[in-house]
């Protein structure tokens, strides 16, 4: 049976391409570490959609963000009201789109060694050792070094016609998957539909935006927080996997929700 696994991205504004991490994308950086007014008003639109259900919901969370009391209190006290419904992965020690740069599997190696341990003894239980490149930018030669670090699952192959350079220069997403095959790492890549991204910022750019709507219309049931864990890791269990971003929720006055039928998510 597929199932759906429903994802979200903590990325600040400080955090996307144009301001950090990237060598040719990163035009305007942003210094300050304080959280935008975005994303704090996200903070509470994901927290009141979070009441509105009971599905499990995993979060991918930079371990640089942390170190915001106001994020980092706020996350504590999630995990604790929602337990058993909230799992932590890894989102990187800072944002950086590693694969648009030259290949360094040890200096990845040592980044991803830092975020892991500063995220995983934040979040204790809930942490589990998943992991999603940020802003997708996802290379063949990153996943030997994840595999050491601990890393079971990856959540990173965008196979569509707008993000092929994402894999890093002369790479394919088929790469990608046979370097995770090659390891033993499962690959939980995110649904698209006609080749084209459906999932982040594709929710709000028309017309990509229109064709999200209709195929998370049709989305698998969800998976169980009973069943999370386990489905994830089970590379026999067929999963169809999608995100967005806490920013989302900052849309529409705060009251933005996922593109989910109630019919699905109240099941």
């Amino acid at each position: 049976m597929n199932l759906t696994w429903l994802t979200v991205d903590c990325d600040d504004i400080r955090h996307i391409p144009k301001h950090y991490g990237h060598p040719t994308r990163t035009t305007s950086p942003i210094v300050s570490t304080a959280l935008s007014p975005a994303f704090s008003s996200g903070m509470k639109g994901f927290e009141n959609w979070l009441n509105s259900h009971d599905k499990p919901v995993t979060l991918f969370v930079i371990a640089d963000s942390l170190a915001n009391e106001e994020f980092s209190t706020w996350l504590t006290r999630i995990i604790t009201d929602f337990s058993d419904r909230l799992t932590i992965g890894c989102h990187g020690l800072d944002h950086k789109s590693w694969s648009a740069w030259p290949e360094n599997p040890e200096l990845f190696k040592q980044s991803m060694t830092e975020a892991i341990s500063i995220i995983s003894t934040f979040a204790k239980a809930n942490f589990r050792p998943w992991f999603r490149a940020p802003a997708g930018y996802m290379a063949p030669w990153m996943v030997a070094p994840l595999f050491e670090c601990g890393i079971i699952v990856d959540s990173s192959v965008n196979d569509s016609i707008l993000t092929q350079t994402k894999s890093g220069k002369g790479n394919t997403w088929q790469q990608v998957r046979d370097a995770c095959s090659l390891t033993g790492m499962i690959e939980r890549e995110w649904l698209t539909r006609w080749k084209l991204p459906i999932n982040g910022p594709a929710l709000s750019k028309f017309p990509l935006s229109i064709i999200a709507r209709g195929a998370w219309k049709k989305i698998p049931p969800i998976i169980s927080s009973e069943r999370l864990t386990q489905g994830i890791e089970d590379e026999n269990q067929t999963i169809t996997t999608v995100y967005w971003h806490i920013l989302d929720h900052s849309r529409n006055r705060g009251k933005w929700h996922p593109p989910i039928p109630e019919s699905i998510l109240n099941h």
